[in-house]
């Protein structure tokens, strides 16, 4: 056995099957998060270079960075899913799986024999998460469909950046990071599901089929990012209202906007309740806005939204960021700067909640990673080892499945692995 194979995995998932079919972001980062609790994850790569998120961003010895922390924990089973011997072991593997996660396009796994209606007909406990950009059904579902679609479809985009400028960007991949979360709250009520009606498969069929109800979760990107866009539908619908792109302000809530201090760093102020927008006036020498019984509620503020920002901005001009932060503090507003990564790694928060590991590459070269989150405190998540390589675990996962050492090295030879 490998060396991962003999860490016994911990948490609150120890004893969950994962099989993992996709690549990049979305469909990974859900298996990710069940991997970080104790799950057993089997992603199958391509024999042929593997996932591309491998290649991708900033590299280490080949291998990106990234990789270290997506596929932590996760097992790597070379296949290659154009072969029929390939898909067969696939199949074995998705019908021993308590969760199977894929985010192809709909339709792939069918032309495998790896859809979740076949699957199902054989074990009725099968959960499937399904992440695609426009979902399994609708007009759209055979688009190809990337977290920025969903990000724009889904209204996101439209409301971010300033109003003379067009839509602008999250800096990370916020719309497939999203949909993988809404992957695993769906895997998780399906396995309750799955459980409250009679458990896992014991593997037999006809009558002597023991099996609780799976189910298909069905993610599609757009939705999930629809889903973050708060009362953006009754607004439209009850006042004909379209929310528009605001900057660094939140619509119709105020004060609560990035402001720029004296020494260039930049800083969020959110005195938009009532109490703590009068702590924030009086903290910034504004009695008259403080006591003025106009704007004593957000109903009154919205319309001079201009001149309350003003009043902050014209404060922030003649403060550094640390005696703003001081100052807003201690009078109890609500304040923050905007933290870069070198900000994250020296920042006592971050330090005192141990939001950071350090662990080591395969060369002994150190690096930290992200601790995992969220914490629990009787089973907290885990790193047991860094992304592997590419088909590091195709012997010991094989094995298990029941396939010989001469077996192995055939589909070695025939390119199956």
């Amino acid at each position: 056995m490998t060396e991962h194979a003999q860490k016994k995995l911990t948490g609150p998932l120890a004893g969950i099957k994962v099989l993992e079919l996709g690549t990049l972001i979305a469909g990974p980062f859900c298996a990710r998060m069940l991997a970080e609790f104790g799950a057993e994850v089997i992603k199958i790569e391509s024999p042929d270079g593997g996932d591309p998120i491998r290649q991708w961003r900033v590299l280490k010895d080949g291998t990106s960075l990234w990789w270290s922390v997506q596929a932590r924990n996760k097992k790597s089973l070379t296949l290659n899913l154009k072969q029929i011997q390939a898909q067969a072991i696939a199949r074995r593997l998705a019908l021993d799986a308590d969760i199977i996660i894929e985010n192809y396009r709909p339709g792939v796994l069918e032309k495998w024999q790896l859809g979740y209606d076949s699957l199902k007909d054989i074990n009725p406990a099968t959960i499937m998460v399904r992440l695609s950009g426009y979902g399994q059904t609708g007009p759209m579902k055979d688009l190809p469909g990337f977290g920025a679609i969903g990000e724009s479809m889904g209204g996101l985009r439209y409301v971010s950046g300033h109003p003379d400028r067009p839509p602008v960007r999250v800096g990370i991949s916020i719309g497939d990071s999203v949909a993988a979360l809404h992957g695993v709250i769906g895997a998780m009520m399906a396995l309750r599901h799955r459980d409250a009606t009679g458990g896992r498969w014991n593997g037999k069929q006809g009558t002597d089929c023991i099996a609780g109800q799976g189910q298909m979760v069905d993610v599609a990107l757009y939705e999930s990012v629809f889903n973050l866009m708060e009362s953006l539908v009754p607004e439209f619908d009850h006042a004909g209202m379209v929310r528009e792109r605001t900057g660094g302000a939140l619509p119709g809530i105020v004060p609560s906007n990035t402001y720029t201090t004296g020494d260039g760093e930049n800083i969020v102020i959110a005195g938009n309740g009532d109490a703590i927008f009068k702590r924030l006036m009086m903290a910034i020498g504004r009695e008259d806005m403080a006591n003025d019984p106009g704007l004593a509620r957000n109903d009154g503020r919205v319309p001079r939204t201009v001149e309350i920002d003003t009043a902050i901005s014209d404060w922030c001009q003649q403060q550094t960021i640390d005696s703003a932060l001081q100052l807003l503090q201690t009078a109890d507003v609500p304040v923050g700067k905007i933290y870069s990564v070198r900000d994250m790694m020296s920042d006592p928060q971050f330090l005192a909640r141990n939001m950071f590991e350090q662990h080591a590459f395969a060369d002994g070269t150190p690096v930290k990673l992200p601790a995992i989150s969220p914490k629990l405190s009787e089973t907290p998540g885990h790193t047991n080892w860094l992304g592997p390589k590419l088909g590091q675990h195709n012997h010991e996962v094989l094995q298990q499945l029941g396939y010989s050492e001469s077996e192995i090295a055939q589909f070695e030879r025939d390119k199956i692995v």
